[in-house]
C-alpha cells in the first residue's frame, strides 16, 4: 500500500500535480460555500465558460493562456454586475446572455482551428492535472493566495451579505462593492482551477464540496474547513485515479468528489437520507 502511494511521486509531474490538486481543492471549496448559500451556481458556471474566447485569443496573440481568461473572466462579472444592479434584465436571463454569447465565440474560434490547436486547447476545457508546469504551479499558487486573503478579511462582510441583505444595508455596507468583488474572486478562482479540472467540469468544484459540507454542520468556518477538505481529498484522490486508471485528471476529481457527496447524502448524521427515513 506504501509503495502504491509512494511510487507516484517519484515523478516530478506528480509532485506538481498533488500541490495542484490541493490548492484548488481549497480555494475552489472555500468560496464555494458562499456560492452555495447564496444560490449562484448558474453564475459560476457561465463565468466558467465565458473564459473559453479569452483563452483562445490568448494562444493565438502568443500571451499566457490564464491572463487571457483572468481578464475576459473579470470583464463578465463586471458586466453581469451591472446588467444586474441596473435592473436592465433578471440576473438569470443577463448570465444566460453573456453566457451563450461568448461561449459561442469561444467555440467559434475553436472550430475555425487546426487539429493541434484544438488539442491543446482541449486540456483547458476538461483539465490536464497531470501536465501541471513549475510556472502553473506558481500561478495557482499566487491566485489562491489572492482569493483566501481577500476572503480572511472581507469574512464578516461577505457573512453578512450572504445571510441577510436587509441588515447589511441597514448596517451601511457597500453591498454593491461587496458583490462585485465576490464576482470578480469567482473569476479569479476559475482561473486558478482551470488546469486541474477544466472549462466543463469547474462547476462541480465550486458545488460539490461545499454542498457536501453543508450536510454536516451549518456553521459557516465549520463548513469552509470541512468543505476544504472534502475539496482535497477529492484532489488527491483523482490525481491518483488519472495515474493508474489513465483516465482524465478534471473527470477524476469530479468523481471522487461526487462519490463524496453521495455518501455524505446518505449517512451525514441528522440530515442524511438513512437520519431522514428513521
Amino acid at each position: 500500500m506504501i509503495d502504491w502511494l509512494l511510487d507516484p511521486l517519484q515523478f516530478s509531474f506528480i509532485s506538481r500535480a498533488l500541490v495542484a490538486a490541493v490548492i484548488v481543492g481549497i480555494v475552489c471549496s472555500v468560496l464555494g460555500t458562499y456560492i452555495v448559500l447564496q444560490g449562484m451556481a448558474f453564475l459560476g458556471d457561465a463565468l466558467a465558460h465565458t473564459i473559453l474566447p479569452g483563452v483562445v485569443i490568448a494562444f493565438l496573440l502568443g500571451l499566457p493562456l490564464a491572463l487571457g481568461a483572468l481578464v475576459f473572466g473579470v470583464l463578465t462579472a463586471l458586466g453581469i454586475g451591472a446588467l444586474t444592479e441596473r435592473e436592465m434584465l433578471k440576473e438569470d436571463t443577463a448570465i444566460g446572455v453573456i453566457f451563450a454569447g461568448l461561449f459561442a465565440l469561444g467555440v467559434a474560434l475553436l472550430s475555425s482551428s487546426s487539429g493541434s490547436y484544438t488539442i491543446d486547447l482541449a486540456h483547458f476545457l476538461f483539465g490536464n492535472l497531470l501536465g501541471v508546469s513549475t510556472g502553473d504551479l506558481w500561478v495557482i499558487a499566487g491566485l489562491g493566495v489572492v482569493v483566501l486573503a481577500t476572503v480572511f478579511l472581507l469574512y464578516k462582510e461577505f457573512l453578512v451579505v450572504s445571510f441577510d441583505t436587509t441588515l447589511a444595508t441597514t448596517l451601511r455596507l457597500p453591498t454593491r462593492l461587496i458583490r462585485y468583488v465576490m464576482l470578480v474572486l469567482i473569476a479569479v478562482t476559475i482561473v486558478t482551477a482551470l488546469q486541474v479540472v477544466g472549462i466543463a467540469l469547474m462547476l462541480a468544484m465550486f458545488v460539490t464540496p461545499a454542498a457536501a459540507a453543508s450536510l454536516l454542520t451549518r456553521r459557516l468556518p465549520a463548513m469552509m474547513a470541512t468543505a476544504a477538505g472534502i475539496g482535497v481529498t477529492a484532489g488527491v484522490v483523482g490525481m491518483y485515479a488519472s495515474y493508474y486508471l489513465d483516465i482524465a485528471s478534471g473527470a477524476a476529481v469530479v468523481l471522487a468528489a461526487t462519490l463524496i457527496f453521495v455518501v455524505v447524502f446518505i449517512f451525514a448524521p441528522g440530515r442524511g437520507l438513512l437520519a431522514a427515513k428513521r
